[in-house]
């Protein structure tokens, strides 16, 4: 995984309008996977539109800061 948030950003460009998972901790041995499309991205933040079949809002947005200090994982699906 790259070490700094510009080359978060910069790898994240690459892969925009791809679909994608997004693994999150969520507690204690609690992970949680939402579905949906990389769609843009900001210079603090990206932003995932949600699959509606499976989650109750469109889209939500994470922290380059979550894939640095893995609070965070992100699978790009072909």
């Amino acid at each position: 995984m790259p070490t700094s948030i510009s080359t978060i950003k910069d790898k994240l460009d690459e892969h925009l309008g791809q679909s994608i998972t997004v693994v999150a901790q969520a507690g204690r041995k609690k992970v949680t996977r939402r579905h949906g499309v990389l769609k843009r991205t900001f210079p603090a933040v990206f932003v995932v539109d949600l699959d509606q079949d499976q989650n109750n809002f469109e889209h939500v947005s994470y922290s380059y800061i979550d894939l640095l200090t893995k609070n965070i994982a992100l699978e790009f699906n072909d």
